[in-house]
């Protein structure tokens, strides 16, 4: 498995857009007019002085006290903003959040830095509340979705009772288009659950097996249609660490991708990796002999949102069900790769640390080589 790369929308080390690093030419450059009238009061001197009866030595020498005390005060200017200017060069372009840029770096004693720096903090409060108001906005609307997922249930399993009573060939149609929208019902659910803060999900050791197993009754109705056959072939003493629930969610939708796809036998199959070692764990592999996916669209297939060719061929893609499966192992610190082939089939891997401690730790995502 290997690490996803910088975004092309991500902004990478070393723009060049990153503020220009405080230092002596920095600081000459910003006060060449001073430096000019200086060099011009200097000159002056040299050249009036004589005409008033001064020597030569005499008019050099006052010159170039003029010129040291302003050599002086200069250095004396530049020492005192040199600390604050290169903290908060460096701090732009390391900070994460404006929030901490307060925090970061002390008050200057200097006029135009206590300026800089209270007109930083003044973005920092305001970028405080509109994080807040946000977080906020958030959760509302995460709780309003969840309350809405909850009352379609009822109408949901309303009309599955109804359909019950039916068993003509139109029966069975609604029945499965009925099941189709729960299962999208569900996915949005799981979808409002795993971009919450809030921690709807608790690690523990899950029989591997039987995971595997409600994954594949869940989807029964889906699988039979398709013509598809689960091959389970993981020891029923394999525990791993997860959330359940999640668990099952998570196989349900690379099940329902397989069978979507054309798939005809879909295998499941464990093994341990790097044993006796801290990175030991539990592998399993979930392998199909679908369509496969296009070469060009592995890269991308945990993207959101992203259909690819074969989701564009369907017309019904929401291209949610792979990220949202990357998303929430990433929330369970498992790991998930997939390597395919185009008309031979599909392997998607799932990696279970042993290390309690890298169970909060999320492996890479990304595809599998």
């Amino acid at each position: 498995m290997s690490l996803l790369g910088w975004r092309d929308d991500e902004e990478k080390p070393g723009c060049p857009n990153a503020p220009e690093h405080f230092g002596p030419g920095a600081y000459l450059r910003d006060h060449a007019i001073a430096l000019g009238i200086t060099a011009f009061c200097v000159a002056g001197v040299i050249c009036m002085l004589p005409a008033l009866g001064v020597s030569l030595p005499g008019a050099l020498t006052i010159a170039g006290f003029v010129a040291l005390c302003a050599a002086i005060a200069l250095t004396l200017d530049y020492s005192r903003r040199a600390r604050f200017y290169r903290e908060a060069s460096d701090l732009v372009t390391e900070l994460g959040s404006a929030s901490h840029f307060p925090a970061l770096i002390d008050e200057p004693d200097f006029l135009e830095g206590r300026i800089a720096y209270q007109a930083g903090a003044a973005l920092a409060r305001l970028s405080n509340n509109e994080v807040s108001a946000a977080q906020v906005d958030a959760q509302n609307y995460r709780e309003y979705v969840e309350l809405w997922i909850h009352e379609i249930k009822t109408p949901i399993a309303a009309a599955k009772l109804m359909l019950a009573s039916m068993h003509d060939a139109q029966g069975a149609k609604l029945t499965r288009e009925l099941e189709r929208i729960d299962a999208q019902v569900e996915q949005a659910l799981y979808y409002a659950r795993s971009s919450s803060l809030a921690n709807d999900y608790a690690i523990r050791e899950v029989r591997l097996a039987g995971a595997v197993r409600e994954a594949c009754k869940k989807n029964a109705r889906f699988l039979i249609e398709r013509s598809v056959a689960p091959v389970i072939d993981v020891p029923e003493d394999t525990r791993v660490l997860a959330d359940e629930p999640w668990l099952v969610f998570v196989l349900g939708q690379v099940v329902v991708n397989a069978a979507k796809y054309g798939a005809r036998t879909i295998t499941f199959s464990t093994r341990v990796e790097e044993a006796g070692t801290p990175r030991e764990c539990t592998m399993l592999e979930v392998r199909d002999d679908g369509c496969g996916i296009p070469a060009a669209d592995v890269p991308r297939v945990f993207d959101r949102g992203f259909t690819g060719a074969n989701g564009r061929s369907q017309g019904s893609a929401t291209g949610m069900g792979l990220y949202l499966v990357a998303l929430m192992c990433e929330r369970m610190g498992l790991g998930v790769g997939l390597a395919s082939e185009e008309g031979v089939g599909t392997r998607v891997l799932l990696s279970f640390p042993h290390d309690r401690r890298r169970a909060v730790t999320p492996p890479p995502v990304g595809p599998w080589r």
